[in-house]
Parts: C-alpha cells; structure tokens; sequence
C-alpha cells in the first residue's frame, strides 16, 4: 500500500495531498530512509513523521483498503513520540 493513502486510512492525517506534501518536504522516513508519497509499506515497516513540533515514530500494523474511523488504531502501534525543539 502506498504510504500517502496509508497514512489517509490511518488518520494520522486527514488528507491524502497532504501526507503527499509532508513527504516532499522530507519530514517522513520509513526504516529509517526518506519516503516519497508513492513509497510502498509493508507489514512491520518503522514509519517516523514530523509534524511541525511533534515527532511520531509507529509500526505498521496491517494494511487494509477499508478502515471504519473505530478501528484505524488497529492499523499502527505507537513506539515513540516526543516534542521536537526548535531553534528560534
């Protein structure tokens, strides 16, 4: 599954052109490597995202087409996630 619609189905975030740009903008790694929109994930893969003072690192779960909104934290495990410092 690519990663833009995993992350979609996930919720981790709403829109599917906006986990494309997060992308593009080099804030997601996927085992530890920079991922493209279009990067394919695979059950066990370490997915880490950087939303502007939030890091979120979370396993991969399973990969499915249909997810109903209760059941999306079935998807993912959270490992880490911390407050990211920044240099003003």
């Amino acid at each position: 599954m690519r990663l833009d619609k995993f992350l979609k189905l996930s919720r981790l975030i709403k829109r599917r052109t906006v986990a494309k740009d997060v992308a593009n903008q080099g804030r997601i790694e996927v085992n530890g490597q920079p991922a493209k929109a279009s990067s394919d994930l695979t059950v066990g893969d370490e997915v880490m995202i950087q939303y502007g003072h939030k890091k979120l690192v979370i396993q991969v779960e399973s990969l499915q087409e249909h997810v109903k909104k209760d059941q999306t934290t079935r998807l993912y495990t959270v490992i880490k996630e911390e407050k990211v410092e920044t240099n003003d």
